[in-house]
């Protein structure tokens, strides 16, 4: 468990792809810089989709925590 507190969670559990992703971006497009958005998936492609668009976009993937059924990916904005 991590001890980042996001400033936003994004609950995306469920979703097809890309939707987790496009979530995520939303949230981002409407965070002030330096917030961290927290985005639970259970879709697997997002665990290549999300660090790729973190990467790319500038923002920083701080965190993944593995949970039972979810993955969770706290993400800064740039």
């Amino acid at each position: 468990m991590t001890d980042i507190e996001p400033d936003e969670t994004v609950d995306a559990r469920g979703a097809a792809c890309p939707g987790p992703l496009m979530d995520l971006i939303g949230a981002i497009r409407g965070a002030d810089s330096g917030a961290v958005v927290r985005l639970l998936s259970d879709n697997e492609q997002s665990r290549t989709d999300v660090p790729e668009w973190a990467a790319e976009a500038g923002n920083e993937l701080l965190n993944v925590e593995e949970g039972d059924d979810h993955v969770a990916f706290y993400v800064e904005k740039a």
